[in-house]
């Protein structure tokens, strides 16, 4: 498990060489290092998730510096974070690193390269008679020594779960304790909204459980588009929302949803504004750039993602082609 640098986020300047990092004040700062399972190889370039706690700080996922290395300083109300670091299809061990005010901690991260393949469980907890979130329930998956909680928002994530039946439970003070099956599949992120019953009240908990398609799952669909629901970066059209919408191609799809993407695709909002000049954006198929529009039909399009600018793109659909944003495709 690894962190990713917020100093794009806190208006840092950028990431220092080890022995030189700038000091952070008051606030916490983290040192964190990306190594193989030996921990005699560096891993530039995996990808990092940094998952705050106890803080009011959106979710953050980049991929880590030449040397394998971040350097974090964190808000300064910040006491604890979840991280972890992934490779491809392999990750890290989820860790949960305590910080303190004006104190630099170090965490070595050790990516499993060999490991089983596993599942993960994430979800919001929510007060079932307001929709307010609740934070601080304790959750539990069996099997699993560890636990989570969820943050101010009610969300929690739970990693490197054994695939099998498995049973969910969730206790919170002035709740009822919910306990609910669930199946941890291999590969697959399982998202649960669970709505806690306040004691005394009388009535059936509600829980929604999704799986995930697993091509959209290896490919990272699921992980952008819940971070990036979160921090309203990108438009995100998922295998259900295309079944019921059944639209004749992508073309259709995305002008009819995304505002400000004509039907030539360009981008209105990254226009320059002088006459006929368009900004053109990059479409890409399957990890590949495609000239146009592609002639899908709804029926083999898995999911649909669209960023408006190159500030909300993810690195690996960056470039200079992508300078007013990008459509990427994925296909069944």
């Amino acid at each position: 498990m690894a962190v990713v640098s917020l100093v794009l986020l806190l208006g840092a300047s950028p990431k220092p060489v080890l022995g030189q990092e700038e000091t952070c004040g008051e606030r916490p700062s983290l040192q964190v290092t990306i190594l193989d399972e030996s921990g005699s190889i560096a891993l530039p370039g995996a990808m990092v998730v940094l998952y705050w706690s106890d803080v009011e700080e959106s979710p953050l996922r980049e991929s880590a510096g030449s040397d394998g290395r971040f350097f974090l300083c964190a808000p300064a109300e910040a006491r604890r974070v979840t991280v972890w670091a992934e490779m491809g299809d392999d990750s890290s061990e989820q860790a949960s690193v305590a910080l303190a005010a004006g104190e630099a901690t170090g965490v070595e991260l050790r990516v499993l390269l060999t490991a089983p393949r596993r599942g993960r469980v994430i979800g919001r907890v929510y007060d079932a008679m307001t929709d307010d979130p609740v934070a601080t329930a304790a959750v539990s998956v069996s099997g699993h020594a560890h636990e989570s909680a969820s943050n101010r928002q009610g969300q929690f994530v739970l990693s490197d779960l054994r695939p099998g039946a498995r049973e969910l439970e969730l206790r919170r003070l002035g709740y009822a304790t919910l306990r609910y099956p669930i199946e941890v599949m291999e590969d697959i992120t399982t998202e649960v909204d669970i709505g806690l019953v306040p004691m005394p009240v009388e009535m059936e908990p509600i829980v929604a459980t999704v799986a995930r398609l697993r091509r959209l799952e290896i490919k990272g669909f699921y992980e952008r588009k819940y971070w990036g629901e979160l921090t309203g970066n990108g438009y995100f059209f998922s295998p259900e929302y295309i079944e019921r919408w059944r639209p004749s191609d992508v073309q259709f799809l995305v002008v009819s949803n995304v505002p400000g993407i004509t039907w030539k695709g360009a981008n209105r909002r990254m226009s320059s504004g002088f006459g006929s000049l368009t900004c053109k954006m990059s479409i890409i198929v399957d990890g590949f750039a495609w000239g146009g529009w592609p002639r899908i039909p709804w029926s083999q399009i898995a999911g649909v993602e669209v960023y408006k600018g190159p500030a909300t793109l993810p690195a690996e659909f960056g470039g200079s082609d992508a300078r007013c944003g990008a459509v990427v495709v994925w296909t069944k």
